[in-house]
């Protein structure tokens, strides 16, 4: 009796709702279904919603379709989801559907089947024949409703960056034999005389004006520096590596140095960069004075005689 009631309800409701369809199989199982759309007219792009709902024995299975394929005049909005009612008569169940149309006039929804299985039968419900009302958006006059012509393929190109890097791996290439051929042809500079480099440093530090600073003991230890860099370049006895004590017994037997002269200065020099002696300004530049004098001396006394012109020869009238 409840049976026969419920089927009377869902064909009275069938019967006021135009856009619902009824069904029932001839054989088993037996099925009873609706559709209705809400609402049954739409502009282009809005959402409405359709339901399906479905009616079966107990113990059988309904499997609704996913939803409409993408790319169809139809498309899903939102995930479909089915609810299930409360029966022991019967299972019940509703899938609903969040749907958009695309395209304008009388649109079908065309979701897929439904499929019914009980006791080894199979039921199918096609659900293709729901019609839903579509109206443009745009004023009646517009010219945008007729597609335009598809585009055709365009042709495959070759990639354009290869041949940026080649051209940028060719130009540095290009720039690198230009700066070795201008490297090569630049005339290397003459090697200065270990002379006249020692004067172009002594003009240096005067140059940094460190008395003026109050730097007098570096002062001191850079024209020893420089003194010691030339006896290095002018004599092969005296190291870099040797220390001021090293460097006057190395040098003993070179009769030509002012000695005398060298080993007062070295001392004085070593007492003021390594015990922090104190200096005042007028014995820095007293030795600055004194350890030129040296160079100068030490210079005059290696420095290879002058061979005498021979005299002109007279020529024969």
């Amino acid at each position: 009796m409840i049976r026969l009631m419920l089927a009377a309800m869902l064909v009275l409701a069938s019967a006021s709702t135009p856009r619902t369809s009824i069904a029932q199989a001839s054989q088993a199982p037996v099925v009873q279904y609706g559709i209705e759309v809400r609402p049954d007219t739409v502009t282009v792009g809005q959402h409405f919603e359709l339901s399906v709902r479905v009616r079966a024995p107990v113990g059988a299975t309904i499997t609704f379709p996913p939803g409409p394929d993408s790319g169809a005049s139809i498309e899903a909005i939102d995930p479909r989801t089915v609810s299930t009612f409360d029966d022991t008569a019967a299972v019940e169940q509703t899938a609903r559907y969040v749907l958009a149309a695309w395209d304008t006039g009388a649109v079908h929804t065309t979701l897929g089947t439904v499929i019914v299985t009980a006791k080894g039968a199979r039921r199918e419900i096609p659900l293709d024949s729901t019609v839903v009302h579509v109206h443009s958006v745009l004023p009646a006059d517009t010219s945008l409703r007729v597609p335009k012509p598809a585009r055709s393929i365009l042709a495959a190109r070759a990639p354009w960056w290869p041949w940026l890097v080649a051209a940028l791996v060719a130009l540095a290439l290009i720039l690198l034999l230009l700066w070795w051929w201008l490297r090569r042809r630049r005339p290397i500079p003459a090697e200065l005389d270990p002379y006249a480099r020692a004067e172009q440093a002594f003009t240096r530090i005067d140059a940094l004006r460190l008395i003026e600073a109050g730097e007098r003991g570096r002062f001191v230890a850079l024209n020893v520096e420089v003194l010691r860099e030339y006896l290095a370049a002018r004599v092969e006895a005296a190291r870099r590596s040797l220390t001021s004590t090293e460097l006057l017994g190395a040098l003993q037997g070179e009769r030509a140095l002012p000695l005398e002269r060298l080993a007062p200065v070295l001392a004085e020099a070593d007492l003021i960069k390594f015990a922090r002696r104190p200096v005042g300004t007028e014995r820095a530049r007293e030795l600055s004075r004194e350890v030129r004098g040296v160079v100068h001396d030490v210079e005059q006394a290696l420095k290879p005689p002058e061979a005498s012109a021979p005299p002109p020869e007279d020529q024969a009238a």
